[in-house]
Parts: C-alpha cells; structure tokens; sequence
C-alpha cells in the first residue's frame, strides 16, 4: 500500500511540475507544446528548444536575415527578441535593413496583391507606372517609402562625406532613427520596427553586399556622379574584419549561436568567419559556432548554400561534430515567428 500512495504521489508532484512550467508560458507556446509533435513541426520545437537552452546556459545567439522577412513584418517578434536580449548580433541583407524602416514610416501606403501569380506583363507594368515595387504578394510605394528614406539618408551621408568620417550603413541607418526625424512619418507601432529597437539597444549589425539594395544603389548614384566618396561607407572587408574581432571577444563560455533565416549571403559572410580566424589567421583556438539552426526551402541537391545540409558546414570548418544542428524545412514567414514566440514564452 505504502509504494502505491508514493507512486502516486510522485505522479502528482511530476504533473504539478509541468503544469506549472506549462503555466508560465502564454497560450500560443502552449498549443506549439500540445501540437507540434511529428515532422517539420517537431523539428521546429526541437530548434525552438536548443535555441532557448543555449541562451539559459549562458550562450549568445546571431540572426541572419535573407529573402524579404522586413516587408514580410518580422519585426512584430523580431523587435521583442531584441528588446529582451534574446538576440546579441544580426547579420542581414540591405533590402533588409532598409525595408524595415520602410515599413514603419509608409505602411498605409503599401499596397496588397492577393492575386499577384495572375498579373500580366503589363499589369506589372501599371504598378511600375505608379511606382509600386511589388515582393510578391506586397507592392513597395516608391514616393513615400524609397525617396522618404533617401531625403533624410542623404543629409547624413554628405555630413559625414564634407567631414571626412566614414560610418557602415547600419550605422547611418541607426543615425536616421536615433535622430528622431523620422517620427513624423511613423505608420506603425514603432515597437513593431526591429531596426528601431535594434538602434535603440545599439545592437551590432553587419550587412554584408550591401550595395545590392536600393539604399545601396541611390549611395553608388552619388558616388558615380561625383558628389561623395565611395568610401564615405564602410566596406564589407572592414565588415567582416570588425566581425572577427566581436567574435573573439564573445565566444567564450557557452559560444555563440547561428539562427540561419533563409540562406544567402546574409548567413554565409558570417558563418566564414570561424574558418577565417582558424585556418587564415591561424588562431588555433577559436571555437565553433556552437548552435546552428537553418529554416530554408531549399533542396540540398540544387547545390546551393541555402540548401547545404548542417553537416556540410562540418566540411569547411564552420561547425563541430557536436555542434546542436537543426533544419526546418519550411516557410520562414510562418516559422520564425512561432520560433521567436516560445523563446519569448508567449
């Protein structure tokens, strides 16, 4: 009798601790615990999880933005991630950086093209007629988000440019925000831009090919017609020099993680750093990444990076053997928030 009544008494203490645990967390991360049990949705909570274990075990963690995941409104949970240090570097494309902000000063001006796989050329053409740049499913306004952003970047870049001071484009990115010049135009809970939070925190950032973005393109204008330097901005050497030494200096300890959003060049500039150091620069020492997480829809066999397996990453000196390695197979517009949403216990 007496090991019937601790058998059931440890039942019920063993229930009370995952009611409780299960309590603490909001309703969304709750249906992920009771729902996501088999395939891509198991995968993604088990990413979920070592992602949260390695922060609790003292870990760092990067992001690295590809595709278009700003005009895709990342920034809703992004932005929280950041606010509460569950986030210590990005690394993102310039359409990226840029598109975020973009959001935030002209979003009633966007327009939404449910039915955008039956455009023709020329109803493509009308939304170029009024200067619409269409990502898929959602039409960019020109005027109020392209030339809005230009007006106020351009003052800083030629400041920096007539004084001789050089600056990487988050940099004047976070100038912009920071300056308070743009509050006029908000559009949207600033609380949702997570380049505002990211300013705000001073969080690093690098952005590698920047040029390949429309900021970028408008800086190689003025350049091209002789009215700044080209380097007024900072380089995408100097980019990963400066890389290089953060991550000697914050990789001690647990290490630091690798969240891979998409693919690209967005997470392959960064993740090449750990090869750099040890096989260029010849620092025996420097440890792997120490997390790796990629969400991608890219097949491994087309040969691309976006589709290179974990594994292959073992090859080139990016991760260890031990490395905690997850792929979800899946859209990122609807994994990444539901990532973000358990490490924030929502």
């Amino acid at each position: 009798m007496w090991f019937q009544n601790d058998l059931f008494e440890n039942n019920y203490l063993f229930l009370r601790i995952i009611k409780n645990k299960m309590s603490t967390r909001g309703p969304i991360s709750q249906f992920m615990e009771g729902n996501y049990l088999h395939f891509n949705s198991a995968a993604m909570m088990d990413a979920a999880k070592g992602y949260e274990t390695h922060l609790d075990e003292g870990g760092k963690m990067m992001i690295t933005l590809a595709g278009a995941m700003s005009t895709a409104e990342l920034g809703i949970s992004l932005a929280e991630m950041i606010r509460q240090d569950k986030v210590s570097i990005i690394s993102c494309t310039g359409a990226n950086l840029e598109e975020d902000i973009m959001n935030l000063v002209a979003h009633s001006h966007y327009k939404r093209v449910p039915n955008y796989r039956d455009l023709s050329p020329q109803d493509e053409w009308d939304l170029l007629e009024n200067h619409y740049n269409r990502v898929t499913d959602t039409c960019i306004p020109e005027e109020e988000a392209f030339r809005r952003l230009q007006k106020h970047i351009h003052k800083l870049w030629k400041d920096a440019n007539d004084a001789g001071e050089r600056y990487f484009p988050h940099e004047f990115m976070y100038k912009m925000l920071l300056s308070g010049v743009l509050e006029q135009y908000y559009e949207i809970d600033p609380k949702n831009s997570w380049m505002l939070a990211a300013a705000e925190k001073n969080l690093p950032i690098v952005v590698p090919g920047w040029e390949d973005s429309t900021m970028g393109n408008i800086f190689a204008s003025y350049v091209m017609k002789g009215e700044m330097i080209a380097t007024t901005m900072k380089s995408g050497i100097e980019y990963m020099g400066w890389l290089a030494d953060w991550y000697i200096k914050n990789s001690e300890g647990k290490g630091i993680g690798f969240f891979q959003i998409g693919g690209g060049i967005a997470g392959d500039f960064p993740i090449c750093v750990v090869p750099m150091l040890y096989q260029d620069m010849e620092m025996p020492n420097i440890p792997f990444w120490s997390y790796f997480c990629q969400i991608s829809d890219s097949t491994t066999s087309y040969g691309s990076y976006s589709g290179a397996v974990p594994n292959e990453k073992i090859t080139w000196g990016k991760l260890d053997i031990n490395t905690p390695k997850f792929i979800v197979e899946s859209d990122a517009t609807i994994v990444a928030p539901l990532i973000f949403a358990w490490i924030l216990k929502m």
